[in-house]
C-alpha cells in the first residue's frame, strides 16, 4: 500500500469509534483480589504465618477429598433448594440480599433464631429457614414485585416474616427492608422484575455479574476507603457469594455457567477469618486481639475491619494457590474453601469449641 492510499481497516475502526460501535473485547475483572492485595502490603494490625498458610492448604485438600466437597454438597445441605430453575434464581438473590448481620450479644437460648421444620436455626441458616418457611405461608418473600408494593411489604410485615422463636429480633430489619425496596426498583427499572434477565446479561462471566450488581444496586456496592489509596477497596461480599451460589446450585451448568467462576475470591465475612485465625494463618497486634477477644464492636469501614477483610482474602488466593500448586489436578477455588470453612467453623462453633470468637461489626455488607 503506498503512503497515499487510504487504510480501510483503520478508517472501519476509526467510524466504529465515533458512532459508539468499537467493540475490543476484554474480560472483565471485578478489582477484588487486587484490592485485597493492597489491603495485605499496607496492613499493620493483621499478618499472615506463610508456614501456617501451607499447612492450612495441605489439610483443607485432604479435608475436602475425604468429605467429597463438589460444588453439589451446596445443594445437599438440608435448608438450600433443590431445583433448577428461574424460582430457585429468585430465591438465591433474596438470600444474599438479605445475606448480613446475624450475630448478637446474646447467649445462644436467647439469640435471634427460627423454628421451623421441628429444628431452630441461627445464623445464616435463619435466614434460609425464615424464607422457605415464608414461602410455605403463602408469603411471596423472593417476588420482586412483593418488595416494592409498600402496602404488603411493610415494616411490620417483614418483622412477621422474621418472627423469632426468642425475644430478640433479627438485627437491621429496616435496613432489610430498604435492601428489598431498592432491589425491586432496579429489578423493575433494569431488568423487567427478573434476577435470571440480570445473570443473562452477564452472559456468562462470573466477573461481569459481579460488577453489574455493584454498579446497579448500592446495596451490593460492598467498596470503601482504606489509608493510602485513591480508589476504593472493592471487597463485595454479597455480589461475589450470590454468583458463587448460583454456580454452586447450579453446579456449573445452565444459569451456574461462568467461564471464569475462579475469578470469585472468598467472602469476606466473620466467620472465615476466625477460622484462618485458629488455623494460625492469621494473627492480629495486641490492640485488635484484645478487641476481638472482648466482643468489642469494630467500626464498620475503619482500619482494622478493612484488614480483616481485606487479609482475608488474601490469605484464601494464597492457600488456593498452595493447593494447585501441590495438587494441580484439583478441582478447587477460593467458592470451594471458603464454603468448606464456613461449614467448618459452624461445627466448631456448635461443639463449643472456638478458640477465639468472630469479630463484631455490624453493617449489611456481611
Amino acid at each position: 500500500m503506498s503512503d497515499d492510499e487510504p487504510d480501510l481497516e483503520l478508517l472501519a475502526l476509526l467510524r466504529q469509534h465515533l458512532q459508539g460501535k468499537l467493540n475490543i473485547s476484554e474480560e472483565p475483572e471485578t478489582g477484588v483480589l487486587e484490592s485485597a492485595e493492597y489491603v495485605y502490603d499496607n496492613s499493620i494490625d493483621v499478618a499472615l504465618d506463610m508456614r501456617s498458610c501451607k499447612n492450612a492448604a495441605a489439610a483443607i485438600h485432604s479435608q475436602m477429598q475425604q468429605k467429597e466437597y463438589t460444588p453439589a454438597t451446596w445443594s445437599s445441605h438440608e435448608l438450600h433448594p433443590k431445583t433448577k430453575d428461574d424460582a430457585t434464581v429468585a430465591f438465591i438473590f433474596t438470600m444474599d440480599l438479605l445475606n448480613f448481620s446475624f450475630w448478637s450479644e446474646k447467649d445462644e437460648a436467647q439469640r435471634f433464631a427460627i423454628s421451623y421444620r421441628d429444628k431452630r436455626w441461627t445464623g445464616y441458616w435463619s435466614l434460609v429457614a425464615t424464607i422457605q418457611r415464608a414461602l410455605d405461608e403463602g408469603v411471596p418473600i423472593t417476588d420482586s414485585h412483593f418488595w416494592q408494593d409498600e402496602e404488603e411489604c411493610t415494616l411490620e410485615s417483614l418483622r412477621h416474616v422474621f418472627r423469632s422463636c426468642t425475644d430478640e429480633e433479627i438485627p437491621l430489619l429496616e435496613e432489610r427492608l430498604a435492601c428489598l425496596r431498592e432491589a425491586g426498583t432496579v429489578l423493575y427499572e433494569k431488568y423487567e422484575c427478573s434476577p435470571v434477565n440480570l445473570i443473562e446479561e452477564a452472559n456468562g462471566s462470573a466477573a461481569a455479574l459481579v460488577n453489574l450488581l455493584a454498579k446497579d444496586f448500592k446495596c451490593f456496592r460492598d467498596e470503601h476507603r482504606f489509608e493510602g489509596r485513591r480508589k476504593p477497596i472493592r471487597l463485595l461480599k454479597r455480589a461475589q457469594i450470590f454468583v458463587a451460589d448460583i454456580w454452586a446450585c447450579f453446579e456449573g451448568r445452565g444459569y451456574g455457567e461462568f467461564r471464569d467462576i475462579d475469578k470469585i475470591t472468598m467472602f469476606a465475612d466473620y466467620r472465615v477469618p476466625q477460622m484462618l485465625h485458629s488455623m494460625g494463618c492469621l494473627s492480629y497486634s495486641p490492640p485488635l486481639d484484645v478487641a476481638v477477644r472482648a466482643k468489642k464492636e469494630i467500626p464498620h469501614g475503619g482500619s482494622w475491619e478493612m484488614q480483616l477483610r481485606g487479609c482475608s482474602i488474601w490469605c484464601i488466593e494464597l492457600i488456593r494457590r498452595e493447593i494447585k500448586k501441590q495438587h494441580p489436578e484439583a478441582q478447587v477455588n477460593a467458592i470451594l474453601i471458603d464454603f468448606f470453612l464456613y461449614d467448618t467453623i459452624k461445627e466448631i462453633e456448635s461443639a463449643g469449641q472456638e478458640s477465639i470468637p468472630h469479630h463484631r461489626t455490624r453493617s449489611i455488607w456481611y
